[in-house]
């Protein structure tokens, strides 16, 4: 496969539809990665807790990186000149350390030797997706934002899928085994955009102090309103997904006392709707426009969250109610950058994407340590599934608070003109 230049890429409205597959390859392993740590750490660190409040700490950390790395790294990588281009030594730099934690994850004899590795884990991740983030600006045209978000989310699905699914057949068979594949395919996956996708060395500056990308991202954040606006949806957005991931395993085992298996197929059924969502996301959005879809979409994804707490035992029927809220979550995550990209201004990419994974870290921060703490609270009040139930009230209600946020965008994007905000 030969490697693709980032400048004739984007100079031309015609695309190799290979590039949107090799771009995508890296959200493969991001999600991959991050569902199985989410999704499969907290069983094993219920071995060595009982604290929901603990285990949603632990994950939760994960916002810490978000919040502090990326105001960082992505205005670092709008100014990083090398040979090997602007955004692609700080994913290579992030590559071993990503797969090195996930392999190490499951071995740790106890609860603070497997925080460590986690928050390295989380560290490197960091370090890798803001820059990860802008080379898809960099790459691409306008006009193939909606389907590259799709085919990123089909990937993104092909990997929750495969990350929930089997990492719950592989969980019964041996407590490491989803850790030890996670590590070998985000290696994988994550590498193939650095390898096949070449940038431009450039000239410039390689660093010009932390202080100045704080600047420069608060500076941002002040005066573009518009992508102000989508930061703070984001935030609800990302917190909610956090919630979810973490605690939707622990829900079915312990809350509504059922099978590995019954979760497996939850977990299916989630991200089926979710690649159902990515396959429909760019000609929905083509065709209505991206902040519309998210608008609509919006009420059916909190909502379903809100029914979703009135479960105290698991009936099949419930699989008719999951693909649907599924299908609009999927719809949501999914052309959420999409419209960021829209909003962006060209010569802060990187800074943006930025902004965008900190905002995604004050969610996973939050998101997380609150959901776990509501559950112990509720636990007194709600025998029947352990407090568990309160989860999903939890995820719903930041869901529908963002709908007035998106109802604003969705005009700015109809006009076509997202202004600055006056600074």
């Amino acid at each position: 496969m030969t490697q693709l230049t980032a400048e004739a890429a984007a100079g031309s409205q015609s695309v190799r539809r290979s590039l949107f597959w090799i771009l995508g390859s890296g959200a493969f392993g991001l999600a991959f990665s991050i569902t199985t740590t989410a999704a499969y750490l907290p069983p094993l660190l219920h071995r060595f807790t009982g604290s929901g409040t603990l285990i949603g700490l632990v994950l939760g950390a994960e916002g810490v990186f978000a919040l502090l790395l990326s105001p960082v790294i992505g205005p670092w990588s709008d100014t990083f000149h090398t040979p090997l281009g602007r955004r692609r030594p700080f994913m290579l730099a992030a590559l071993g350390p990503m797969g090195f934690c996930l392999l190490l994850m499951p071995f740790m004899p106890n609860l603070w030797t497997t925080t460590l590795i986690v928050l390295a884990f989380f560290f490197a991740y960091y370090v890798y997706e803001p820059p990860y983030r802008g080379l898809y600006p960099d790459i691409l045209p306008p006009s193939t934002y909606g389907r590259a978000q799709g085919i990123q989310h089909v990937l993104r699905g092909i990997a929750l899928g495969t990350a929930l699914v089997g990492g719950g057949f592989l969980l019964k068979a041996w407590h490491a085994a989803p850790f030890v594949l996670a590590a070998f395919v985000t290696t994988g996956a994550c590498a193939i955009p650095i390898v096949f996708v070449r940038e431009d060395g450039g000239h410039g500056r390689v660093f010009e102090g932390v202080s100045a990308y704080f600047k420069r991202s608060w500076r941002i954040l002040r005066e573009e309103g518009e992508v102000r606006r989508f930061l703070v949806a984001n935030a609800a957005w990302e917190g909610t997904f956090a919630a979810a991931r973490t605690f939707v395993v622990l829900y079915v085992l312990d809350g509504l006392h059922e099978t590995k298996a019954i979760s497996s197929a939850l977990l299916g059924a989630v991200a089926t709707g979710y690649i159902v969502a990515a396959l429909l996301a760019s000609r929905l959005g083509d065709r209505f426009g991206i902040a519309r879809v998210i608008f609509w979409s919006s009420f059916l994804y909190g909502g379903g969250f809100l029914f979703a707490g009135l479960a105290t035992k698991w009936h099949n029927w419930y699989f008719a109610f999951i693909v649907p809220t599924a299908v609009a979550g999927g719809l949501v995550m999914t052309l959420a950058w999409g419209l960021l990209f829209k909003l962006m201004p060209e010569h802060h990419r990187g800074a943006v994407s930025g902004l965008a994974t900190t905002t995604k870290g004050l969610g996973l921060l939050l998101g997380a340590p609150v959901a776990g703490a509501a559950i112990d609270l509720a636990r007194p009040y709600l025998h029947a599934t352990d407090g568990y139930q309160v989860l999903w009230p939890v995820c719903g209600i930041p869901i529908l608070a963002a709908i007035p946020i998106v109802y604003r965008l969705m005009r700015i994007e109809q006009s076509g003109q997202p202004q600055p905000s006056p600074g």
